[in-house]
C-alpha cells in the first residue's frame, strides 16, 4: 500500500499541474479570438490579389511581344525548396510533429523523383527536427510570430522570391507546408506549390477589356512578388490560429485527464488511509485482548 504522504504529496502536484494548464487553455483560447478575425479578414485580400493576377497573366499571355515572366516559368523540379511552418514553442498536442511528418514525406517523395531537396524552416520545433535528420536547411527564421506581421513575412518572401529568380541558386519549384485553421479542434495540413506560380485560367468573357497602365509586364512585376508575400503572409496566420487552436485543445484534455488523475487518487489516498485506521483498531484490539 502506498505511503499516506506520497499520495498526498501526489494529488498536490497533479492540481497545481491541471492549475497551469487551466491558466495555458485560457491564454490560448483569448489568442486564439484574435488570430481568427485576421486570418478571416486576409483570406479574401489573399483570393482578390490571386484573380486579378489571373486576370493579367491571361491578358499579358495574348500578346507575342511579352515575354514570359520568371515567376511564371515552368522548368523541371531538379532543385525544389520546402517551406515549412511550425511553431517556437510545444504543448499544442500533435501540431509540429504532423507538420514535420508531412514535410518528411513530401520530402522522400521528391528526392524519389530526383529532385534536390533543400528547406526554409519557419519555427524552432520545425528547425530542430530537420537539423536532427541532416537536412540540408537554406535559412531558419525563429520568434517570428512574437511581432507578426506583414513586413516580417514580406522579408521571407522576397528572400523566397530573390533566389528563386537568381540563376546562381538553381531553384526550380517551392512549396509551402503548413496548418490551415478550420476551427479550435481542427487543422488541415496544407502542401501547396507557390513557385513558379500558376494564375487560374479565367473563361474569356471574365477577362474583361481594360486599358493597363504603364503596361502589363509592369504589373506582374509588382503583382506577382506581392502575391508570394501575400501568401506567406496568409500561411503563417494560418499557422498561429491553429497553433493557438491545437495548444486550446491540448490543454483541455490535459486539464480533464488531470481531474480523473486526481480523483483516481483520492480514492487511492481514502482506501489507504482506511486501511491503516483499520490496521490501527486491530492493533488496539489486540494489545487490549492480551492484557485480559
Amino acid at each position: 500500500m502506498a505511503n499516506l504522504k506520497e499520495i498526498r504529496k501526489s494529488i498536490g502536484s497533479v492540481k497545481n499541474t491541471q492549475k497551469i494548464t487551466r491558466a495555458m487553455k485560457l491564454v490560448a483560447s483569448a489568442r486564439l479570438r484574435k488570430a481568427k478575425i485576421e486570418i478571416e479578414e486576409l483570406r479574401p485580400y489573399a483570393l482578390k490579389t490571386f484573380d486579378v493576377l489571373s486576370a493579367v497573366s491571361a491578358r499579358a499571355s495574348e500578346e507575342d511581344d511579352e515575354k514570359l515572366h520568371p515567376l511564371l516559368e515552368v522548368r523541371p523540379a531538379q532543385h525544389v525548396m520546402l517551406v515549412v511552418l511550425t511553431s517556437d514553442r510545444g504543448l499544442a498536442g500533435s501540431f509540429n510533429a504532423s507538420i514535420c511528418k508531412e514535410a518528411e514525406t513530401l520530402w522522400a517523395k521528391l528526392e524519389g523523383e530526383g529532385a534536390n531537396v533543400s528547406f526554409t524552416v519557419i519555427g524552432r520545433k520545425g528547425r530542430d527536427y530537420f537539423r536532427r535528420r541532416g537536412a540540408n536547411i537554406r535559412h531558419d527564421f525563429t520568434e517570428v510570430f512574437a511581432n507578426l506581421d506583414f513586413e516580417h513575412a514580406g522579408e521571407i518572401g522576397r528572400q523566397i522570391v530573390s533566389e528563386y529568380t537568381d540563376p546562381d541558386q538553381e531553384l526550380d519549384a517551392v512549396y509551402l507546408v503548413y496548418n490551415e485553421f478550420k476551427n479550435a479542434i481542427t487543422q488541415i495540413i496544407r502542401s501547396e506549390r507557390i513557385l513558379p506560380i500558376q494564375p487560374a485560367t479565367l473563361p474569356e468573357g471574365q477577362l474583361g477589356d481594360f486599358i493597363y497602365e504603364p503596361n502589363k509586364t509592369e504589373l506582374l512585376n509588382r503583382l506577382l512578388p506581392m502575391y508570394v508575400d501575400t501568401e506567406v503572409f496568409r500561411a503563417l496566420l494560418e499557422s498561429v490560429a491553429s497553433e493557438h487552436g491545437a495548444r486550446m485543445t491540448a490543454m483541455d484534455n490535459a486539464t480533464t485527464n488531470a481531474s480523473k488523475m486526481i480523483k483516481k487518487l483520492t480514492l487511492q489516498y481514502n482506501r489507504a488511509r482506511q486501511a491503516a485506521i483499520t490496521t490501527e483498531l486491530m492493533e488496539i484490539i489486540g494489545g487490549a485482548e492480551a492484557l485480559k
